[in-house]
């Protein structure tokens, strides 16, 4: 395995790292933007159930993308972590408190305790699918990059409308996905009416996504200049609207699984089309300087890459495994014992 080769491939591995994240930990982000939609407790319980045995586990997938990132390309993880420092934070402080609430708000049984609570988790789910989004708007759209590969921005730079667009895009997608994902965990009543919260999401996300795109093509050209240059990349952008279009299609036909199945092809897909968009690029930078890191000048040593390839060789599959084992032990409605949260 040669210089380049390990480039490129520790490239689409941390891609696929965090689209791993995106796909698992998206859809419990979209059940806690729905969270407040429970009228009951008993239902609210549900849904906290419905992801208890997966939402620490997906995060790991995060954990993991940001040390294979710190590890294969430590002066992105720098340039990134400092210059976005106030957003991750921000994002670290979501996460935690998604994680507490779900733990606490049913240790009491008062009826203030749980509200507020279920208020911390659903606004804490939103605004993390927020962030996220906002972040990979800024990716994609450039951040100011200084020769030396120091971030010359601040929040404010940060907060422009391709990001903030992006920001509702994907929130809106992860309201879709987790909005599946109950379907698949509930039954009786609440199925019916978590399954009627489908449609509208499904609308919600065409829209943005609609408007994503043509934001992208009028305000990023560059991005699809790979397509351009190579036409048969266009099958990505051909599978993407496929997938979108075929989740309504499973739902109507009863056949949740596959709708889910499809959502998750529809992240993986548009991740895809960013990245090969965007490659070899992993920080685009629109400063004077016109420096970008990129998968070649921003990489560790050759001997690094290699022995962390042999590691992930070794690694991956049981991660992959272990997941979809869990996935398997878990699977089916949703039941309240005196174990559930």
């Amino acid at each position: 395995m040669d210089g380049p080769f390990l480039n490129v491939a520790w490239y689409a591995l941390v891609g696929a790292l965090l689209a791993g994240y995106a796909v698992l930990d998206g859809f419990d982000l979209g059940v806690g933007a729905l969270h407040l939609l429970a009228r009951r407790d008993t239902e609210r319980r549900v849904f906290l159930n419905a992801i208890g045995p997966f939402w620490d586990g997906n995060q790991v997938w995060l954990v993991t993308g940001g040390g294979a990132l710190f590890a294969a390309f430590p002066d992105v993880y720098a340039t990134v972590f400092s210059g976005f420092y106030t957003a991750f934070i921000l994002l670290l402080f979501m996460l935690i408190f998604r994680g507490v609430s779900i733990h606490v708000r049913s240790l009491r049984p008062g009826p203030r305790w749980r509200t507020a609570w279920d208020v911390a988790f659903s606004g804490s789910s939103v605004l993390g699918s927020f962030i996220i989004g906002v972040a990979m708007g800024n990716l994609a759209w450039g951040v100011p990059v200084a020769a030396d590969f120091s971030y010359r921005g601040n929040l404010l730079h940060q907060l422009h409308p391709y990001a903030l667009l992006t920001g509702f895009t994907v929130v809106a997608l992860f309201m879709m996905h987790g909005a599946i994902f109950l379907v698949m965990k509930t039954d009786g009543e609440l199925n019916a009416r978590v399954r009627g919260w489908v449609r509208p999401t499904i609308i919600a996300f065409v829209l943005m996504y609609v408007l994503q795109t043509m934001a992208t093509l009028l305000y990023l050209p560059r991005l699809a200049e790979p397509f351009r240059a190579h036409p048969w990349l266009f099958l990505a952008p051909l599978a993407s609207l496929l997938a979108i279009a075929n989740i309504p299609r499973e739902m109507h036909r009863g056949r949740e699984l596959a709708a889910f199945l499809s959502s998750s092809a529809a992240i993986l897909l548009l991740l895809l089309i960013l990245g090969l968009g965007m490659f070899p690029d992993l920080v685009h930078g629109n400063g004077p300087s016109g420096t970008s890191l990129t998968c070649f000048n921003a990489s560790s040593s050759p001997l690094t890459l290699r022995t962390m390839m042999i590691l992930a060789l070794i690694g991956m599959p049981l991660v992959v495994g272990y997941t979809f084992h869990i996935y398997r032990v878990f699977r089916g409605k949703v039941k309240l014992d005196a174990m559930s949260y």
